[in-house]
């Protein structure tokens, strides 16, 4: 029995599926009869969660067949914003859409089109092959604050990035800007475990969180001085002769360059920027040098600090490499891609796409981490030494920003068409006002989600997309990892949801890319990849049922045998990519995108300091807030401030509060807590109110409180705000005052 429901029951299949609401993807078992779920519960096999579910794995029944759900195609009708919709067949939605895209191909270029995507739980390698064949370089995610600028970075540096940690080994884990206490409850476990056995645990946080009360050390710095404290600790190693002599000799590049660079950035020079002590940061570096083997954990925090981002990203490399904690058991991992099944990559076409359209993409000439300029040398590298390349589906990327100041105001040329797939950018984009210009500009708009989304009421057409229950999944970190875990549809999709890789795959054929997608669905495409991995199998779904994960024979030390994917072979401490690419060769020093060092008049008038891309259960992201069960938990949207700083401002525990930056304000509600110090301010993201009035504002409606208490409309995503290496823009460490609502203007709509 689950609850009330009795799965002895003759006809009951227990189906291998996966929770999909969070990128942990957590093993479900599904029981299942008639084509309909009856209950789930956690797979106790599956090796993330262990049979564990979340607050939000636990909903999923609430999520298949909630009555806000998106079930079949929608056609615009009335004013774009005002929310009128005429149901139509799924072939009518594909077809019609099919030929206004030709429409704006024929007249403005295929890079005319843009896609906007979400957070890996989509057929995202589908989507990117559409785009090839059509033949626009204009493909985005979020993913410029959520990891990929790292890889890309951190693979310029190495020729891989070493995401994948050996921690069953380690003697010291750094959780930078990461919190797995509230986030990944699966990580804490482990995390908590082996801190028993005597692995040291470093948090490197603004805010005493859940992970950072239970750490051997806390380093509470703050916001956005990351690349300060970074360089510091390198300064530390070297002249406190905390390296790995051997590793640093034998195999990297750059050394005496390095150390001359970093000669003045001491701890006491360090202190001022990051409001830490020298003692404090000492401490930090000679813990994780001395307690070896060690990890340094990602978390989006240095993704998000915009101008420093990309030489923070290279300077905390840097760390891993003085101590040799690359490669080796208990460190930081080089896996490579897969060789033993087709990557994201293999999948995704990109021979398809010309290298005139390349040149096209928009971003490309400003930011060449992560667009083609950058991603074509990553490539270049990696092939040699690892036969395989990154995914370019994530890894080379229109600079999200840029695409939507072109739709606005046609720089560098036109962009006519959006097609946004699981994402709502009104909620999850920087600077809100410029994301909302361009929904109500775009000339034709088609949004693929379960749920209609501020973004989506601005749509000609929405298509309704199958949930998690409802489609096979394979994860494997975007195509980049080793490893693989499967998962199969528990149902077939309700009412007329499709998969993503439907809407693809259906929308190119349509444009005449009928021979090149080879397979009739999802499953068929999944087995081709998996196939080459050998298993005496005949389907996807065999394969979930009786291999269900893959995991490769740990290798160690690959560099030995093979070198890094680096134009010396060697770590580049000192790299010649990024000079090749006209960025700097070695990390410098660059203050956060506002400060009270470097903009002293702006800060007199904005005096506090600000996070706004804070994540929190139980939502993901601008997920779940239609559920009432979620809603429960969360009610409303709080920032935290520190007790006396509310005191100072006449500020008490659960009052509205106006949070304003030099680009507008918003407002959430105030949690007083001593676990923030009392100059910083941090809020929690993408909030908007689904029970608002979704039409647009100028229509007379509430865009679905879209704007209210949203941290993105605080922030700023013009180039000199942007990190050159990638154009990721700052949601942490700009500057802010803080000021109670007047009850007058607790229902003002902003």
């Amino acid at each position: 029995m689950i609850g009330n429901v009795d799965l002895t029951q003759e006809g009951v299949e227990v189906k291998k599926s996966a929770c999909y609401f969070c990128h942990q993807n957590c093993g479900v078992l599904a029981y299942v009869k008639d084509d309909k779920v009856l209950a789930i519960e956690g797979d106790p096999e599956f090796p993330t969660n262990q049979g564990g579910l979340c607050c939000r794995g636990n909903i999923a029944l609430k999520h298949l067949d909630h009555p806000d759900r998106v079930n079949y195609p929608l056609k615009r009708v009335g004013k774009r914003g005002e929310g009128k919709w005429e149901q139509i067949p799924w072939d009518q939605a594909i077809k019609e859409i099919a030929a206004k895209l030709s429409d704006i191909r024929d007249k403005f270029g295929a890079e005319a089109v843009a896609t906007a995507g979400g957070t890996q739980r989509t057929d995202d390698w589908a989507r990117r092959r559409f785009m090839n064949l059509f033949g626009s370089p204009n493909g985005f995610h979020n993913a410029h604050l959520c990891w990929i600028p790292t890889f890309m970075v951190e693979t310029a540096i190495y020729g891989w990035c070493p995401f994948d940690l050996d921690i069953g080994a380690s003697k010291c884990i750094v959780l930078w800007g990461q919190n797995p206490g509230a986030s990944g409850m699966p990580e804490a476990h482990h995390i908590a475990d082996l801190q028993a056995k005597g692995m040291k645990v470093i948090v490197i946080d603004p805010r005493f969180t859940e992970s950072a009360s239970k750490a051997d050390l806390w380093l509470p710095l703050r916001p956005g001085s990351d690349l300060a404290l970074a360089l510091s600790w390198i300064h530390v190693i070297i002249y406190e002769g905390l390296m790995d002599q051997d590793f640093v000799m034998e195999y990297t590049e750059g050394f005496n360059e390095l150390a001359e660079h970093v000669v003045d950035f001491s701890p006491e020079w360090a202190a001022e920027r990051t409001w830490l002590t020298p003692e404090q940061i000492r401490a930090g570096a000679h813990m994780y040098a001395m307690n070896k083997p060690g990890n340094i954990q990602w978390g989006t925090s240095v993704d998000q600090i915009g101008k420093p981002a990309g030489a923070t990203m290279h300077a905390r490399a840097i760390l891993r490499a003085l101590t040799g904690n690359l490669d080796c058991p208990g460190a930081d991992l080089l896996t490579g891609p897969s060789q033993d099944y087709l990557t994201d990559e293999e999948l995704e076409g990109n021979q398809f796409l010309s290298d005139e359209q390349k040149a096209k993409q928009i971003g490309s000439d400003k930011f060449p981490m992560v667009t083609w300029p950058g991603y074509s040398k990553i490539c270049e590298l990696t092939k040699k030494t690892w036969g395989k390349v990154p995914t370019a589906e994530w890894m080379c990327e229109a600079h999200p920003p840029s695409v939507f100041r072109a739709i606005a105001n046609s720089d560098p040329y036109p962009v006519k068409a959006l097609m946004i797939a699981a994402t709502n950018p009104l909620a999850s984009y920087g600077e809100t006002s410029v994301v909302l210009e361009a929904l109500r500009k775009v000339d034709f708009m088609v949004a693929c989600d379960y749920w209609i989304t501020p973004s989506a009421m601005f749509a000609d057409y929405i298509m309704p997309i199958a949930g998690a229950l409802e489609r096979p999944i394979i994860t494997n970190s975007y195509g980049c990892a080793d490893f693989m875990l499967t998962a199969q549809r528990a149902i077939k999709p309700m009412y007329e949801r499709r998969n993503d890789f439907n809407f693809w795959r259906d929308l190119g054929i349509a444009l005449g890319q009928e021979e090149n997608w080879p397979w009739e669905t999802v499953e068929d495409a999944y087995y081709s990849a998996i196939e080459p991995i050998g298993h005496p199998v005949s389907n996807f779904d065999e394969f979930v049922e009786n291999v269900r994960f893959h995991f490769p024979e740990r290798e160690y030390y690959k560099y030995k045998r093979q070198g890094f994917a680096t134009p010396s072979g060697k770590v580049e401490l000192y790299s010649s990519t990024l000079k090749e690419l006209g960025l700097p060769p070695l990390p410098e020093y660059v203050g956060p995108s506002e400060n009270e060092i470097d903009n002293p008049e702006l800060a007199e008038k904005f005096p506090l300091v600000l996070t706004t891309g804070g994540g929190f259960m139980p939502f993901h992201h601008s997920e779940h807030f239609q559920i009432k069960d979620m809603r429960f938990l969360r009610h409303s949207p709080f920032m935290d401030i520190n007790p006396a700083t509310a005191k100072e401002l006449g500020i008490e525990d659960g009052d509205w509060v106006w949070i304003e930056t030099d680009r507008g304000r918003m407002k959430q509600r105030a949690n007083l807590t001593e676990a923030i110090h009392q100059k910083v301010i941090y809020t929690q993201r993408c909030w908007w109110y689904p029970e608002k009035d979704m039409r647009d504002i100028e229509l007379g409606g509430e865009l679905g409180g879209a704007l209210e208490s949203n941290g993105n409309v605080l922030t700023c995503t013009t180039d000199d705000y942007c990190d050159p290496y990638s154009g990721s823009w700052a949601n942490r460490g700009l500057l802010c005052r803080v000021y109670k609502v007047e009850e007058a203007d607790l229902k003002e709509v902003i």
